[in-house]
């Protein structure tokens, strides 16, 4: 599948940031054992990341909008898509040295009707430490570079490894989290948190994971990670069994054997 020239312009853009992410990483070792600590670097590093995206990114669609982490939303032609973006997704794992980060860059259309914004058309994840970009546009599937992305394909829940995130200092439903864990973890081989929801929805697509949930997540969390998975056969819901082009608030996909049931047994727990 030839690269558009629209994931061509995106993923310039996350090449570009996160080769200085990973330069900045290279630093983190060295502060952790500093008084002041690694908090004030890497929180420069993420504005960096995002403002080198930013120049990237307006540079080849000058009149687009955004909405980044960051800075918030900038508005641009409202007949023309927006450009949602994570600078720095896993910012606590770059944060401790730990190398499971990435950038997530994705396009919204406006709606016909002008009210609003509607479906996900694009959308790429960058890992800057493995060098991996998984990008995928609408109709045209889910690829890591140039090799075709297909959810997994079993079909036992006893088989599959799942990944969450987990509810910590203040954010989050702890007591909710822990239904679901409690409903989930006896059906499945494995529960994993790596600390990063864009990679976490890239392993979905990639078959790494059967499935994945989440609660009080962002658009630039899953953005591009919800077209990933849909576009490599996958299947992703808000809890109620809802599909919208952005789910983040509330977070379930699967692959597509495994989606219902998973839905089942998150339905069940939460009305317990």
């Amino acid at each position: 599948m030839a690269i558009s020239g629209l994931i061509r312009v995106i993923e310039k853009a996350a090449r570009k940031a996160g080769g200085r992410l990973r330069r900045d990483f290279g630093e983190i070792e060295h502060l952790q054992v500093s008084r002041k600590g690694p908090a004030d670097f890497v929180s420069k590093a993420d504005q960096t990341s995002e403002r080198t995206i930013w120049d990237e990114l307006r540079a080849a669609r000058p009149d687009w909008g955004y909405l980044f982490e960051e800075a918030g939303e900038i508005e641009g032609d409202p007949t023309k898509p927006r450009f949602i973006v994570d600078p720095l997704d896993g910012t606590t794992n770059f944060l401790h040295g730990i190398p499971h980060f990435a950038i997530s860059i994705a396009v919204q259309e406006p709606r016909l009707d002008g009210n609003g914004w509607g479906e996900v058309t694009a959308g790429l994840i960058y890992n800057p430490v493995t060098d991996e970009s998984y990008w995928a546009e609408k109709s045209r599937g889910a690829w890591l570079q140039d090799r075709r992305l297909r959810v997994s394909s079993r079909r036992h829940l006893d088989e599959s490894v799942i990944a969450t995130g987990i509810p910590f200092a203040g954010h989050g439903d702890a007591g909710q989290w822990t239904r679901i864990y409690h409903a989930l973890a006896p059906q499945v081989a494995g529960i994993r948190r790596f600390g990063a929801a864009s990679l976490d929805l890239a392993w979905v697509a990639s078959g790494r994971y059967e499935g994945f949930w989440e609660a009080d997540l962002k658009p630039w969390d899953t953005a591009a990670g919800c077209l990933l998975v849909r576009e490599a056969g996958g299947f992703v819901s808000d809890w109620k069994g809802r599909s919208q082009p952005i789910c983040d608030t509330e977070i379930l996909a699967g692959n597509d054997a495994l989606h219902s049931r998973l839905h089942k047994l998150v339905a069940g727990a939460l009305k317990d």
